[in-house]
C-alpha cells in the first residue's frame, strides 16, 4: 500500500529536500513510523511521544484534504492511494 506524503519546507532536511515521499501503514501512526525508517528523525517532529504519541500541537496533518484532528487523529486509517499533507501551523502576525 503506497501513501503519498507531502513534506513542508521546514521538514525537508529529513527527506533530502524531497517535497513528497512515499510511505506505508494501516494508519497515520504506522505511516510515520515507516517514514522514520528511511528519514530518521521526522517522526519526532510530527508526533509528541511525551503526550502518548499524539500529533504535535503546532503540526497540522491532512488526509486527502481533511484535518485528521477531526477524524481519528494519529489512529486515522489509511488506504492505498491516500495523500497525507503535513503543514506547520501558522501563528503570529501584527495587529
Amino acid at each position: 500500500m503506497a501513501i503519498e506524503v507531502r513534506i513542508p519546507t521546514i521538514l525537508r532536511t529529513y527527506t533530502d529536500g524531497e517535497k513528497s515521499v512515499s510511505g506505508e501503514g494501516a494508519n497515520l501512526d504506522e505511516l510515520f513510523t515507516d517514514l522514520d525508517t528511511r528519514h530518521k528523525g521526522i517522526r519526532e517532529r510530527i508526533v509528541d511521544e511525551s503526550k502518548g504519541g499524539e500529533l504535535r500541537r503546532f503540526v497540522n496533518v491532512y488526509l486527502n484534504d481533511e484535518d485528521v484532528r477531526f477524524l481519528a487523529g494519529i489512529t486515522t486509517e489509511l488506504t492505498d492511494g491516500d495523500s497525507v499533507t503535513i503543514l506547520p501551523a501558522v501563528a503570529g502576525g501584527s495587529k
